[in-house]
C-alpha cells in the first residue's frame, strides 16, 4: 500500500479557526462517543491547554493526537485522544500519527517520559512504540484500558 501523504500540524486550541476546531471534535465524537456508543464527557476542560496535533491531506483532517505538557519538570507529557478518521483507516495513519506525536513530545519535552491510557486491545501497538505497561488494566468508560509510559529517547546530563 502507498503511504498516505500528509502534513503535520501542531497548535493550541487558540490557534485553531473555528472550522478547524469543529472538525477535530466532531471527528473525536464521531469515533469515540457513537462509533464506540461510549457516552462520556468529551469536552472535558483539558483541551483549552494542549497541544492538538493533526495530519491533514490537503485541508482534510485524517488522524489527530491531544498532547497533554507536563505538569512539573518529572512528570510526563501525556498523548491521548488517538484518532484517525474512519475514512481513512487501512492506511498505516495510526502509525505515522504515533511517530508524529511522539516526535513532538521529545522535540518539546526532551526529558519527560510519555504517557497515555491506552485501550487493552491496542497494547501491542503502543509498545511497537517503545511504551511498557504501568498499571493493570481497568475500565474506562466500561472499555478496558491500560497506562503505558515511554522513557525519554535521551537522559539529561
Amino acid at each position: 500500500m502507498a503511504a498516505v501523504a500528509y502534513k503535520v500540524d501542531l497548535k493550541g486550541l487558540d490557534e485553531l479557526p473555528a472550522r478547524e476546531l469543529y472538525d477535530l471534535l466532531r471527528m473525536r465524537v464521531d469515533v469515540f462517543v457513537v462509533e464506540q456508543n461510549c457516552p462520556y464527557p468529551e469536552l472535558d476542560g483539558k483541551d483549552i491547554d494542549a497541544l492538538h496535533l493533526r495530519l491533514l491531506d490537503g485541508g482534510e483532517l485524517i488522524a489527530s493526537t491531544r498532547l497533554l505538557k507536563p505538569q512539573s519538570a518529572h512528570d510526563p507529557v501525556k498523548i491521548g485522544r488517538v484518532v484517525v478518521s474512519p475514512a481513512h483507516r487501512g492506511k498505516r495513519l495510526g502509525d505515522a500519527l504515533m511517530k508524529e506525536s511522539i516526535a513532538a513530545c521529545e522535540k518539546l519535552f526532551p526529558a519527560n517520559p510519555i504517557a497515555l491510557s491506552a485501550q487493552a486491545h491496542l497494547r501491542r501497538f503502543y509498545e511497537s512504540f517503545g511504551f511498557v505497561e504501568t498499571s493493570e488494566e481497568y475500565l474506562e468508560d466500561g472499555i478496558p484500558h491500560l497506562d503505558m509510559v515511554r522513557q525519554p529517547a535521551a537522559q539529561p546530563a
